[in-house]
């Protein structure tokens, strides 16, 4: 059986271990948290490396994609920097295409959306996204500003997110590995940014960033998001969550990382090397993965 292992600097609590198939094939998907710890992650890329078929890298990008160009994150590939056998995922080929189709690949479950607002609160790592939410969305107001750097300053549109992420990228591609990895519990803190959590329909991106700092009423609003277990799918139930919708499909209740479900098809392609964005795409509708979608 194939295998494909996602090592993560998050949290443990969220490991999962599940034999998921594509068209037939059995894949073996592995979520290992590594709470933060940066050497323990790199040794275990050593000690798997040539032993499994993929590897995902959760917790962390190794570059943040704008258009045709690529700017690494130097912190994140010094710590996969011995890895020469198994094939690295950070998860940027699944965020440029099935992110990028989310509501396309969605709409037998979905219908036809539109939104009024949308909240994406850090876009710099899902730029596919980003783009998909623009088109069913009147206005989009992006957080990278506000949530990453602590500046008070919201981003309107792709557009202007664009030309900040150029002046940005250049700059965070030389980050420390404690200003990339922003944290590994996604635990609450002191509601956030209120206003755009509140006054938008649709709040898109990463789960983390979300239970960081979302309010505690979220009534009627759809949530685009991953990375999910069946208790955060409680909590946002909890709060009022009208519709949510995970990028990637749930394995016995858990929506595992762009980073592993590309581990997984990479597996599966067996070709012993990331795949390019066309490969990707033509494998999501090869095996059918698709989004999921909850009415809750």
């Amino acid at each position: 059986m194939k295998r494909a292992v996602s090592i993560s600097l998050g949290s443990s609590k969220r490991n999962k271990s599940v034999t998921i198939k594509l068209k037939g094939e059995e894949i073996l998907v592995e979520r290992v948290g590594l709470d933060g710890d940066v050497a323990k992650a790199c040794h275990m890329y050593l000690d798997l490396d040539g032993k499994v078929d993929a590897f995902g890298v959760g917790g962390v990008d190794l570059y943040l994609r704008l258009d045709e160009r690529e700017y690494p994150l130097r912190a994140a590939l010094k710590m996969v920097a011995g890895v020469t056998k198994t094939p690295l995922c950070d998860g940027r080929g699944l965020k440029h295409t099935l992110e990028r189709r989310v509501f396309e690949l969605a709409r037998p479950q979905l219908g036809e959306v539109h939104f009024k607002q949308a909240f994406v609160p850090v876009a710099a790592d899902r730029i596919g996204l980003a783009q998909a939410v623009a088109e069913v969305s009147e206005r989009v107001v992006f957080g990278d500003l506000m949530v990453a750097l602590g500046l008070p300053l919201p981003i309107y549109g792709i557009p202007a997110f664009k030309r900040v992420a150029r002046v940005m990228l250049p700059i965070v591609s030389y980050f420390p590995m404690g200003m990339l990895f922003y944290g590994s519990d996604g635990a609450e803190h002191k509601p956030k940014y209120a206003k755009y959590f509140e006054g938008s329909d649709l709040l898109a991106g990463d789960y983390l960033f979300m239970r960081k700092y979302m309010p505690a009423r979220l009534d009627g609003k759809t949530i685009l998001t991953n990375t999910t277990t069946e208790e955060n799918i409680d909590l946002f139930r909890s709060r009022g969550v009208k519709t949510v919708i995970t990028s990637t499909p749930r394995y016995e209740g858990r929506s595992f990382g762009t980073n592993m479900m590309e581990a997984a098809l990479t597996a599966y392609a067996g070709k012993g090397r990331r795949l390019s964005d066309a490969e990707l795409n033509g494998l999501i509708d090869e095996v059918g993965l698709r989004p999921e979608v909850m009415r809750l």
